[in-house]
């Protein structure tokens, strides 16, 4: 079984569950402060297909609090930086959309196509 600490550039197989041993927290990977995990089944085999660390009260605080200082430093960046960010977030999601799509299709039985369209599609048009 594999851990990774960082998103995947691809899809993986998938007989072999992604596993992700860390949160996201304020621009970085970091340990979360519990060791429960919560696995992702997908809806249709029932298989596991992932499985990530169950944020705990004290990971919710250090999220809002990054997240806060996160907003005091953004807002002062100028608009057209904060555009181009906005814009490169969008390409980005695009760019891994039929990944993303086919992650959500998985977990939540979404048809693929509208899981492509919606789940990974509005993100990247909202940044846009």
């Amino acid at each position: 079984m594999a851990t990774e600490t960082a998103a995947p550039t691809q899809a993986q197989h998938p007989t072999e569950p992604i596993v992700r041993d860390r949160l996201y927290v304020g621009g970085e990977w970091v340990e979360p402060s519990g060791s429960d995990t919560i696995e992702v089944t997908d809806s249709t085999t029932e298989l596991i297909i992932g499985r990530i660390p169950e944020g705990t009260p004290e990971d919710v605080d250090r999220a809002v609090k990054a997240a806060r200082a996160g907003f005091e430093a953004w807002r002062e960046v100028p608009v057209e930086q904060r555009a181009e960010a906005c814009t490169a977030i969008s390409a980005a999601l695009a760019e891994r959309g039929d990944e993303i799509g086919a992650l959500v299709a998985a977990e939540v039985g979404m048809p693929l196509a509208l899981a492509r369209a919606i789940q990974a599609g509005l993100p990247a048009m909202d940044f846009g």
